[in-house]
């Protein structure tokens, strides 16, 4: 089987490519055709993560195990996309040169059928320019509840650390 991608970037303006890739390629694979569709060099560390409809971060399947743990976290060349994604998980977030942190969202639009003499993974459609660098990721935490707020309770203003001290009592 074909499994058919949009693969989008997070940023402001519209910039997404359409792969199709089959089934029983591996995550890193899927990784290479998504850097070269893109034009990245493919040579920064990159990750897969499992997603549900609210685009919320699952499981890492990273390219490479870098975890101090003997089974560790899932890696993308032993990983197959028929094992992550099929009709009913179709969506996957890849994060591209932790740097920068180049994120998609990565939507599985159809199953079809292999195309006798087509080359997979091919780049079906192309729209929009990848901007020179990577769009700002603003981190927000939800408030625990239950928890006192820190500011409040010690009247600090988070943005002036210049009344903390610190200088004084340095060692």
């Amino acid at each position: 089987m074909i499994y058919r991608f949009r693969i989008i970037l997070d940023t402001h303006e519209d910039v997404f490519r359409d792969l199709e890739i089959e089934a029983s390629a591996t995550l890193e694979d899927f990784h290479n055709a998504i850097t070269q569709s893109f034009g990245f060099d493919g040579q920064e560390m990159a990750s897969f993560y499992t997603s549900n409809d609210l685009w919320e971060e699952g499981e890492e399947i990273s390219l490479f195990d870098v975890s101090d743990e003997p089974e560790g976290i899932r890696i993308m060349g032993e990983t197959y996309l028929e094992d992550v994604v099929d009709k009913e998980k179709t969506r996957l977030l890849y994060v591209y040169d932790f740097l920068n942190m180049w994120t998609f969202m990565v939507e599985l639009a159809d199953i079809a059928e292999v195309e006798a003499g087509q080359i997979y993974p091919n780049l079906m459609y192309s729209h929009g320019q990848i901007p020179e660098e990577a769009p700002e990721k603003e981190f927000i935490s939800e408030p625990i509840e239950g928890e006192d707020d820190f500011d409040e309770e010690f009247d600090l203003d988070p943005e002036d650390y210049d009344n903390l001290d610190f200088d004084e009592n340095w060692n």
